[in-house]
Formats: structure tokens, sequence, C-alpha cells
């Protein structure tokens, strides 16, 4: 079990039932003198215990809401939070700011510890606008209706009613009858709500670009790099990713598909994209949570033994949720918990290989809250995404060392393995496809629906194969971007997956030449939270930050290399 640190500055038995129990603790620290170093490194830790105390805060109601939505009264927690405390908090948050950077003794803190740290801090006041808090609230509200009405979908296959994630599980039948029955009924159920998600993204639109209107920005693009931090890389950088992705992986994307053509013998359609081409029904690599849990622990110790004793740890503290069910939202997280250092993990497992690769992926993001857990302030361990999901995504392929453990034989484990690696390469065009979308929605905000439909379109063709047959369905494919929850909960954070991917591949490349050091170098990375520039938190790992198309080539060749051996 794991030892929580005990608080120094708040109450033990702080429970935030409004504003007025909140506010004594942001008040003191606004108004505290600070005479000295010492009193401001003070200030520092006390101002982070009551930031990791607020963010755990919020971190439980969200987690509650979304694993179960049918719930009202957790529901309106959240909005409590959202709606009633964030706003207050943001107005006295600036204050502590600028009180921080406007100290005498500020010089005198370490600049190399606290160098990442104050450059977040003085962004932040940059573009603070008093204007924005009640529209960050009201965005708040609203992207959260997105995983309301797609947790609330099911629909009836042979007889059971099920969620589109358990429905999903046909497109890999082998008979083509049955992926072509379950495709329709899932996207049927989409497209009923597609003009409700497509009203809610207008609005959401519209808040978006008032928000970086108010802090003094051209576009909310622009804004979000600020506001994301995105101090190591530009615009400019995301579409040399983009480019390079087009360049380098979507020919090998077509390979796969004139592969798949040849070995089923047919034209593709969209419901033919996850079948077996053997005609082999699909691997059901765990039969149960609590069999997905355990097999999981046993991977992850014949990589390392820290690695499985985080999720025990996880397990015992009672932090997984981790089974598809009616009412749960939809997708798969792991929330860091800024106070108790345990995050928790949440997913829709239905006994897929694609759930081995969210368990072990969410278990990669668990590993780096406990590898992080002892950095001295909150913000140290809050790291950006393109560091977060480095650490996700190289424990899906270094823990390939212990996934024989899900399957029955060798060759079943070979199979899930290359249904794996082809995945991450032709999930790269999809991230492009949807980084690139971003930049054309918000730099475009007054967009209709139809012209957000028809530059949708243009853009699957752009980083499409063309050998996918969408005849008849021309509808639904116009539609496939609101399956992508992040456009409308969480905007611009996507391509962070495609920069870690490279990353993880590097890291995976280490781990098959030396696997001890790889996996200390992964460790010594994780463990520097956030106080590195991104470059230097990859360096750590053995990796460069990179995705140049010299870069992403080599990458592409090693991947197809590794492919051609199984």
């Amino acid at each position: 079990m794991i030892t929580i640190t005990q608080r120094r500055f708040l109450p033990n038995k702080l429970k935030i039932t409004s504003w007025d129990v909140l506010a004594p603790c942001f008040n003191q620290l606004v108004e505290r003198p600070i005479n000295n170093k010492h009193d401001l490194e003070e200030w520092l830790k006390d101002r982070s215990e009551l930031e990791a105390f607020v963010s755990e805060d919020l971190a439980w109601r969200y987690v509650k809401m979304t694993c179960n939505t049918e719930d009202k009264e957790l529901e309106n927690a959240y909005l409590f939070f959202v709606t009633e405390i964030e706003p207050q908090i943001s107005p006295i948050n600036d204050k502590l700011n600028r009180k921080l950077v406007e100290c005498t003794f500020i010089n005198e803190l370490n600049e190399e510890k606290y160098f990442i740290y104050l450059r977040g801090i003085r962004k932040e006041i940059e573009i603070f606008r008093e204007a924005n808090v009640p529209l960050m609230a009201e965005i708040a509200t609203e992207s959260q209706k997105y995983g309301s009405i797609i947790g609330g979908l099911t629909v009836e296959m042979e007889g059971k009613e099920l969620t589109l994630q358990q429905a999903a599980n046909f497109l890999k039948n082998p008979d083509r009858t049955k992926r072509e029955a379950a495709f329709i009924k899932i996207n049927d159920k989409r497209l009923a709500h597609a003009q409700e998600l497509d009203d809610l993204f207008n609005k959401l639109i519209t808040l978006r670009n008032q928000v970086a209107v108010n802090a003094g920005f051209d576009n909310f693009r622009d804004y979000m790099f600020a506001a994301l931090g995105r101090f190591d890389y530009t615009p400019e950088d995301c579409f040399t990713f983009h480019t390079a992705i087009q360049m380098e992986v979507v020919p090998l994307v077509k390979q796969f598909n004139e592969k798949r053509t040849k070995e089923l013998g047919y034209q593709l359609r969209p419901w033919d994209l996850e079948v077996d081409t053997k005609n082999r029904e699909a691997l059901e690599p765990f039969t149960s949570g609590s069999d997905l849990l355990d097999k999981t622990v046993k991977c992850l110790r014949k990589v390392d033994d820290y690695f499985a004793w985080c999720i025990e740890t996880m397990d015992n503290m009672q932090r997984l949720d981790l089974e598809s069910r009616k009412g749960k939202a939809p997708g798969g997280y792991n929330y860091p918990m800024a106070e108790t250092s345990v995050p928790f993990i949440f997913m829709n497992a239905a006994s897929s290989t694609r759930d081995v690769e969210t368990m072990v992926h969410e278990g990669g993001h668990a590993v780096h809250s406990f590898l992080s857990k002892d950095l001295e302030l909150a913000a140290f361990k809050n790291c950006p995404s393109e560091v977060a999901e480095l650490a996700s995504m190289s424990m899906e392929l270094i823990s390939y060392d212990g996934q024989d453990e899900f399957y029955r034989t060798p060759e079943d484990f070979k199979r899930a393995k290359e249904e794996h690696l082809e995945g991450i390469i032709k999930v790269l065009p999809w991230i492009a496809t949807i980084d690139k979308f971003q930049h054309w929605i918000y730099t475009n905000p007054k967009q209709t629906a139809e012209e957000r439909k028809a530059y949708w379109v243009n853009l699957s063709k752009e980083f499409g194969t063309g050998l996918v047959d969408w005849s008849g369905y021309e509808h639904v494919q116009a539609y496939t971007w609101q399956k992508q929850l992040h456009l409308f909960e969480v905007p611009f954070y996507y391509i962070e997956y495609g920069m870690a991917q490279l990353g993880a591949l590097g890291v995976w490349r280490n781990f098959l030449t030396d696997k001890n050091k790889a996996v200390k170098q992964y460790k010594e990375a994780l463990s520097l939270g956030y106080t590195k520039p991104i470059g230097m938190i990859y360096n750590a790992a053995g990796v460069e930050f990179n995705f140049s198309d010299t870069y992403i080539k080599s990458l592409m060749e090693f991947v197809k290399a590794e492919l051609n051996k199984l």
C-alpha cells in the first residue's frame, strides 16, 4: 500500500460543499506576507497542497459521473464544481500567479528547478481574462453532454442489448452479413444523434472562439497553443507532421489494405477493415474485468515488478472500473489524483484485443503517476500530453514481453501483435486528419455544418488509401468525425498521440536492443514529471522528439521489418 502524504496547510477533513469552504484557504495565500526565499518556497508548497486537493476533488466528481451517466446526482455534483467552484478559483488563481511573479525573492529560486513551472505561470497570466471565467464554465457544462449522449446509446444484436463498444466486436465477425448488420445498426444509432451533436459542436465552436477573442488571439487554435503550454513546437510543426504522415505512412497503410483486399478476395467495404483475413474468429484475450486485471498484473510483472505493483496498488485502493456497461460514458482514461498520487483507470472492456491495448496504455499513464508522485510540487507532476502519451504508448509496446499471458497459443499472440502493430500505423493518418480538421475548424469559426462536413470528406480522401468503397454510406463517412470525443471534450488534445507514438516506437526499438537499459531510461524519463522541456524528457527516455519525414520514415521501416518477422 502506498503512503499518502499528510497535509500541512489544509484541515484534514476539509470537504468542498460551497465556495465559502475554500475561500479562506485561497485568501490566506493571497494575503500571506513573503519576507524571504524560505517563505516563498513554503508558500509554493502550501499553494501546491491546495491545488492538489481541489484537483482531486474535481477528479472524483468526473470519475463518478462517467462511471454512471444515468445518475443525475453525480452529474449535478460535477456540474456544481465546474459552474460554482471553478469560476471562483480562476480569478483568485490569477492573483496568486501575479503575487508569485511580482515577489522580490523569485529571482533567488533555483532557475533549473523552477524554469518550466514559472514559464507556465507567466503564460497563464498572459492569457487570463475575467470575461472568460463564465464562458469556461459554460464550455465545461456543454462539453460533458457528449458523454451523456453517446454513453446512453445501445443496439440489439442477436437478442442482446449491447453498448456501441460491445456491438463493435461484431465488426470482427467472420460472417460478412453480420459485420454489415452491426455496422448499419451502430451507425444508424449514431446518425440519429448527428444533428444534436452538430448543434452542440456549433455552440462549442462559438464559445471557444469568444474565449480566444477575449484573450486577444486571432483564433482559438492560437489561444489553445498558449493555453496548452506548447512552448516546444508551433502550428507549422503540426503541418510538417501532417505532410510527413501523408508521405511516409499512408503508402504503408495502402499496402496493408491491398494485402487485405487480396486475402479477402473482394472490394473492401467499411465493415471489412477489422475482420481477420484468414476467417478466424475474433480473439478473446480475457473473459471479464477481473480476468483482465489478473492477466495485466502477470503481463507487467514479466516486464518490470514495479509496473505490476502499481496496478495491484490501484486495485487494492479501488481505483479501477474496467468493464463496459449501459449508462457508462464512452472511452477510457487514466485520471491522475494529485493529492493521493494513486490514479483511477476507467475503460469499457468488452473482451477484445483492443481492450488489452487500452489496459496497458492506461497502465503506462498510471505508472507515470507513481513514478512522479514524490516530486515536490503538484505542478511538477502535471505533464503535457506529449510526455504523458509517451508513457502510455511505450507501455503498449514494451509490455509485449508479457502479453502472451492473454493468449492461449503463440499463434494467437503473434496474431494480436500483428494487429496491434498494423493498428499503430493505421491510426497515424487518423491522428493527422483529426488535427488538421481542428486547425481548419478553429481558424474558420464561422463555418456551416455543411462546409465542415465537406472539409472532413476531403480530408478523409487526403489521408485515405482510396481502397475502401463507401458507396451508399457516404453520409456515414461524412460524420465519422463525431466518433472522436476529443473534438467535443478536449480540443487540440490529439496530435500528441501521434508525436508520442513516434517516441514510443523509438523506446521499443531500444528495448529490443537492450531491455534493461530501455526500461531504466523509460522510468528515469517519467520520474522527471514536467521539470524539463519535452525534448529533454524524450532524450532521457533514449529517443528524439522529432516528427520530420526522415525520422518517421526510419520508424516505419523498423515497424515493417518487425511485422515481416511475424
